[in-house]
């Protein structure tokens, strides 16, 4: 089982610096939702020092930056709980396809990728992603061509670029067409290789400490490209070494059916069979989900990361997620891969997982505060990473957004939630991670964005044309 963070922090008495913004309205999105309308925080080095209403306290010491938040709301920065990066160089193909036929499609195109490739496609997802709101982010990669490089490490390298936290997975698929799995025989790995490369990621990169800018997890991919016994020693494996189990699972009726005619059992049986339900486990989609697997999930505490706009690009369905909650899973948001969510964005997500359940339970299906917390603090939760990030109180990382809303797409929502769920993408005028600032009004400071946009864009093209040559 993974061990959880401190719940304190360590708090430094006489901080270097500290960063003050005053006059917003605030959502701590805490225990109790507790909001201010015009509030302060005030940030002591890597961590927020103080959140409350009114200005900040009189004689604060060593302030290196004071920010006027007139006309704008202050959240928790945003936590994505699944991406597949590598698929930003793969966006607008397979347009009219289901998963299966869409992964048959692309499989063989993704089995070309390599190190300057991945690294590209990390940067521009990673930056898209960054420009709004987010400050968390994971990648489930699990596509290792031989001889292509060192693609995790490419990724991990992005990040740091970035400035972005990252939560990093070894994916891993060795069941093959000629094992009765979905991938082509060429893009998979065996299981001991599979399993020792996993390994070694979390040696190399892991860092487990409080305020970790970067925590690595074990991710086989999915029921239908991977065995039973990777299963099972991945789930060994990373309870080991201490760190989390991510996985796809529950995502369309050709899962369940390919369960239950392998198995004998549907994808949340068969996935507990093989050790992998447990509180230290979250899982993408879990669209299919009947009231014994919701219970399950409840029971041994798994979460969901739930991606609205991938399941409604590839027809996939629409999760139960006001049942998971209703039942206290907990449940995040994810962009998933940009092949099947091309706009690469997670504030985007608050909206449409509104919208879309709304359309399936009605008016009360979901909120915009409880939006909101899937974005955030159901982000941090699904993460192991709820003591750390994804609410704004004294004591947590200073991950947050700085949201404009008194412009045109905003100005007339009185309640600044429900401007930041139901109108348009909202401005970020300033983010945050661990205290340092990654976007200024509107535009990355850590990496230059056309750069971004020109490497992605020749590596894409290069794919396509080895691709189309192979």
């Amino acid at each position: 089982m993974t061990e959880p963070p401190p719940s304190v922090s360590p708090v430094s008495p006489v901080p270097e610096s500290r960063v003050v913004i005053e006059n917003c309205a605030i959502a701590t999105v805490d225990a109790d939702d507790t909001e201010f309308a015009s509030g302060h925080i005030v940030v002591a080095g890597n961590l927020i020092e103080t959140v409350g209403p009114g200005p900040a306290p009189a004689g604060l010491t060593r302030v290196v930056r004071r920010v006027d938040g007139t006309g704008h709301l202050a959240t928790p920065g945003l936590v994505n709980t699944h991406h597949h990066f590598y698929q930003w160089l793969t966006r607008g193909l397979a347009q009219n396809s289901n998963l299966f036929d869409w992964l048959v499609t692309l499989y063989p195109v993704w089995a070309r990728i390599d190190e300057p490739m991945v690294h590209a496609a990390a940067r521009g997802s990673l930056a898209m992603m960054v420009r709004g709101g987010v400050t968390t982010a994971m990648d489930h990669h699990y596509v290792f061509p031989r001889g292509a490089g060192d693609l995790l490490g490419a990724e991990i390298r992005a990040a740091r670029e970035l400035g972005v936290r990252f939560s990093p997975t070894r994916g891993s698929m060795d069941l093959g067409e000629s094992a009765g799995g979905l991938p082509p025989d060429f893009a998979v790995e065996t299981t001991e290789d599979a399993l020792r490369a996993t390994e070694e990621a979390i040696d190399t990169h892991h860092d487990p400490s409080f305020g970790s800018m970067l925590r690595v997890g074990v991710a086989p991919c999915s029921p239908f490209s991977v065995s039973t016994g990777l299963l099972r020693e991945a789930a060994e494996l990373a309870r080991r070494k201490g760190v989390r189990l991510h996985t796809h699972g529950s995502e369309t009726v050709e899962e369940e059916r390919f369960c239950k005619e392998k198995f004998g059992m549907g994808p949340t049986d068969y996935l507990a069979s093989t050790g992998w339900l447990g509180e230290d486990v979250w899982m993408a989609h879990c669209i299919h989900m009947n009231d014994a697997d919701i219970a399950a999930f409840a029971r041994t505490g798994t979460g969901v990361a739930h991606c609205p706009s991938s399941n409604a690009r590839i027809a996939a369905g629409t999760a139960p997620v006001p049942a998971l909650l209703g039942a206290g899973v907990p449940v995040g948001l994810g962009v998933d891969g940009t092949a099947s969510n091309e706009t690469g964005e997670l504030h985007t997500e608050l909206r449409n997982a509104l919208l879309v359940h709304r359309l399936a339970g009605g008016e009360n299906a979901l909120n915009v505060r409880q939006a909101l917390r899937l974005g955030t603090y159901g982000g941090a939760q699904v993460l192991g990473r709820a003591a750390e990030t994804g609410s704004l109180e004294p004591g947590k990382l200073a991950d947050l957004v700085l949201w404009k809303l008194d412009g045109l797409g905003h100005s007339t929502i009185a309640d600044p939630v429900a401007a930041l769920v139901l109108g348009a993408p909202a401005p970020v005028t300033l983010s945050l991670v661990d205290g340092r600032p990654v976007v200024e009004d509107g535009r990355l400071v850590t990496a230059d964005e056309d750069a971004i946009a020109r490497e992605a864009r020749a590596e894409a093209r290069r794919l396509a044309r080895i691709a189309a040559d192979a």
